[in-house]
Formats: structure tokens, C-alpha cells, sequence
């Protein structure tokens, strides 16, 4: 890695740790990220149906709702006299500042105020509704979709897609009854603005859609679908939310286990092998789950066919010396014969560290490369080995980097740089200390791997 980028990052790991002056174990954890649904579609199309649907099957969740409706801007006394010539469905008829401000807090573990408006009135009363953050926050409205900066605070975006002549006929129902609006008036602005609207702005937002959801309410099957999607995320740390190329092996009894002998101090060494190697054996075995594959049909003894898969062929391991080789053995145990190459870093001082050997496979340009390091603290090491297979031809999108506990700042450190590179890893810790060593951590896992510890 060249001079600058090392400087880069070092100040911003200086910068990350200067907000955590004296920053230790019993320091107050960050928010927990809440699960953002943006639910948009076109005016009656069952938008309010489906989000009620998803909030009656999460009932073991907190789920908050926020319309965007009641973000339209209050109108003026001018507006007012001639209010059957405003459009309600254009994207300048809402405070989306606010809207946006309102949801940075909830994503940041901090209430607000969701303004009252009256749809008859037009304008916004009294200070609003206090609200706290949630589990799950559905924001549902016509133009949730539309602008950029709204989507980009989702985690899962859906677009309701209902017939236009029951969207209109909903409308009618519901401007009538609720709102005490005449059927002309309703039809007029539907003609004037609705559709326009619609076809200009809501219906070209479909495209940012994760899922779309055609028949609305009346979809049991998608609406299903979705809530076991969301119970899924929910169950993930908070960076796998953050970055769709985090993945942390799914956690058993059995992991926490093994995780509470590898990092308890009064291990034997003996034990810290057997058990940081079964340890490895899994975090490869889910990383090689990551590698693309063919598919296959080949027959059975009995004659039958089986429709399976071919492996990946062109593949190779890099280990980061000197820890990353006590992964090695669980790779060539999982793919036989395989290429593995070498990387050594070392620390100089407190500027950075320095590249001083590497010896890759020739060819490593066309593989797949499956990056071995035990522990991601800083991320220092990761981006330099990354940088270094990069400049040797590697594709970003072909490397995996497997490690048994990672750091959050390692992992944005890496996820900021290269968001195409896969993190596998079987638990993510808390932070690091002032020494950038990972906390709760397991120590100096070389040292305690190959016995070259004091004790």
C-alpha cells in the first residue's frame, strides 16, 4: 500500500479512537440498528394493508410505522383558497428534510416528533407525537422510493403493484368517507394529479424495489415471505445489515462454546489448538459456500440422476503470516491439493506497517483467493494484503477473507474499501482498546496458537 492510503487510514482509526477516549469494556455499546422497511406503491394500492400485515406477524418485535403523509407540507392561506389546484402527489408536497432528519435519529437510538396533519385542514397541529426507536420501522407513503437518500436508509424496499381501477375506486371510498371530500372533487383531482403523478414519480420508483408485491393485501404468500426475511435480518449483527458482504456464521451452543475456551486466559495450549481448529474447519467450510459453482447431473450407483453441483476449480489460499497459517491445515483438509501463497506484514514503529515478503501463485490473477487471518482488529493488515492481490490482477469480487473474530473497525476499515470483497467470520467483538488490540478478544492468537507465548 502506497504512503498515503496507510496515513489515511491510520488517522482514521486515530479519529474513531478519539471518540472513545478512555474507551473500555464496560463503555456503553452504540445503538442497535434498527430494520428499515420502505413500503411505497400508488395512492390505495394497500400500502397501509401490507405494512399492518408485517406488524401482526412480527408481534414478537417492535415494530414502528411512520407514514409519510404526515410529513406533507401545511399550506398557506393562499394555497388554501385554492386548494383543489395543489398537487399532493407531487415529491415537493412533503418536508422530506424532515423526514429524513426524523429517521437519521431513529437509526441513531434517539426519539422524535412525528407531526399531526390534518387532511382536511391541510396543515400540521399541536407539537406532534413523540415516538421512540423500534426493532423494525416500516416507512410506508406514495414517494417513499423516489428520492435517494430516503432509499439509501432502507434495509429492504417493497412496492405495493394493485390494478389502477381498484386503486381509484379505493380512493373514492376513502376521500369520501374519511375525508369528507366530494366524489367530482375526487375524481378531478385524480385526473389532474394522481395519475400524472403516479406516472411520472411513484411508478418509476418501482425500479429501486427489493420485492414487489402484486394484489397487495390480498398476497399471503409474499407478505409470508417477507416476514421471514425480516426475522432473519433481525437475528444478524448489526454490521451484516450495514454491509450485504459480511457474513458471520450462524451461532450455535456449540460455537459459543468453543469461542468461551479460545478466549479464556487459563486455556492450555493443547485445548487453544483443538479448539481454534474446529473453529477454522467451520468459518472455511461456510466461506467456500460463498464460491460460485455449476451445476452438475451425474448418476447414482442406483442408476438414478442427481442434479448437484461442480466446485469452484480455479481457487487458491493466501495466508497472512504468521497467524493466518494456522488456518492453512483446515484448507487443504477441505480442498485437496490446493495452491496456497503468502503474505508478511510488518509493523515499523507507529506510521503504518510495511510489505516486506510475499510469494503468490503465478496464475493467482485467475483464481478465486480465499484470504486466511484469525483475528481482523484495525484492519490494517486486511487492507494491505487486499490492496497487494488486487495490484497481482485479483478481481475484488474474488476474494473471501476468513477469520475467526473481527473487530467493527476492521470491518468497515475493509467493508469502505473494497464493499465487493466477502468477510467471513464466526463472531464480530465489541471494539479495540487504545492499543488496537480487539476487545473482549482472545489475545495474541499466533502466540497462543503456536506456543511462542511468555507463559
Amino acid at each position: 500500500m502506497e504512503a498515503e492510503t496507510l496515513a489515511t487510514l491510520a488517522n482514521a482509526i486515530k479519529d474513531h479512537l478519539s471518540l472513545q477516549s478512555n474507551a473500555s469494556i464496560t463503555s456503553p455499546r452504540p445503538p442497535k440498528q434498527p430494520f428499515i422497511i420502505g413500503v411505497a406503491g400508488g395512492t390505495a394500492s394497500g400500502k397501509t394493508t401490507v405494512c399492518n400485515m408485517i406488524i401482526s406477524q412480527l408481534h414478537d418485535q417492535g415494530v414502528l410505522l411512520i407514514n409519510q403523509d404526515s410529513f406533507y407540507h401545511s399550506l398557506s392561506h393562499q394555497q388554501l383558497e385554492k386548494v383543489h389546484e395543489y398537487n399532493f402527489d407531487h415529491p415537493d408536497a412533503f418536508d422530506t428534510e424532515l423526514l429524513l432528519a426524523c429517521m437519521e435519529n431513529l437509526k441513531n437510538g434517539q426519539p422524535i416528533s412525528v407531526p399531526n396533519y390534518d387532511f382536511k385542514s391541510h396543515k400540521s397541529t399541536g407539537p406532534g407525537q413523540k415516538v421512540n426507536p423500534s426493532d423494525v420501522i416500516i416507512l410506508e407513503g406514495i414517494l417513499v422510493l423516489h428520492d435517494h437518500r430516503v432509499r439509501d436508509l432502507m434495509n429492504m424496499k417493497i412496492f405495493v403493484d394493485t390494478d389502477s381501477d381498484l386503486r381509484l375506486a379505493r380512493r373514492i371510498q376513502r376521500d369520501t368517507v374519511e375525508r369528507g371530500r366530494n366524489i367530482q372533487n375526487v375524481l378531478d383531482q385524480y385526473a389532474r394529479f394522481v395519475k400524472p403523478s403516479f406516472e411520472e414519480f411513484i411508478l418509476p420508483a418501482k425500479k429501486h424495489a427489493d420485492i414487489i408485491i402484486p394484489r397487495g393485501g390480498d398476497n399471503d404468500v409474499a407478505i409470508d415471505l417477507i416476514v421471514q426475511h425480516i426475522q432473519t435480518k433481525l437475528g444478524q449483527h448489526d454490521l451484516c445489515k450495514i454491509y450485504p458482504n459480511v457474513f458471520v456464521i450462524f451461532s450455535t451452543f456449540q460455537i459459543r462454546g468453543m469461542h468461551t475456551l479460545i478466549r479464556d486466559v487459563k486455556t492450555t495450549k493443547h485445548d487453544f489448538v483443538f479448539y481454534a481448529d474446529r473453529l477454522i474447519r467451520m468459518v472455511v467450510e461456510h466461506g467456500l459456500g460463498h464460491l460460485p459453482f455449476t451445476e452438475r447431473q451425474i448418476k447414482t450407483p442406483t442408476g438414478s440422476i442427481y442434479p448437484g453441483v461442480d466446485f469452484c476449480k480455479r481457487l487458491c489460499g493466501v495466508s497472512v503470516i504468521r497467524s493466518g497459517e494456522s488456518m492453512e491445515n483446515a484448507l487443504r483438509a477441505c480442498c485437496k491439493g490446493i495452491k496456497i501463497g503468502k503474505i508478511l506484514i510488518h509493523r515499523e514503529g507507529n506510521d503504518g506497517k510495511q510489505l516486506i515478503y510475499e510469494k503468490l501463485p503465478a496464475d493467482i490473477s485467475s483464481r478465486h483467493v480465499l484470504l486466511l487471518d484469525p483475528v481482523l482488529a484495525s484492519g490494517y493488515c486486511a487492507v494491505k494484503s487486499i490492496s497487494l492481490l488486487l495490484s497481482k490482477g485479483v478481481p475484488e469480487s474474488s476474494i473471501i477473507f476468513l477469520n475467526l473474530i473481527a473487530a467493527p473497525q476492521g470491518i468497515h476499515a475493509v467493508c469502505k474499501k473494497f464493499p465487493k470483497v466477502k468477510i467471513v467470520t464466526s463472531e464480530i467483538d465489541v471494539t479495540l482498546d487504545n492499543d488496537l488490540r480487539v476487545i473482549p478478544g482472545m489475545g495474541e492468537f499466533g502466540d497462543r496458537y503456536f506456543g511462542t507465548d511468555e507463559d
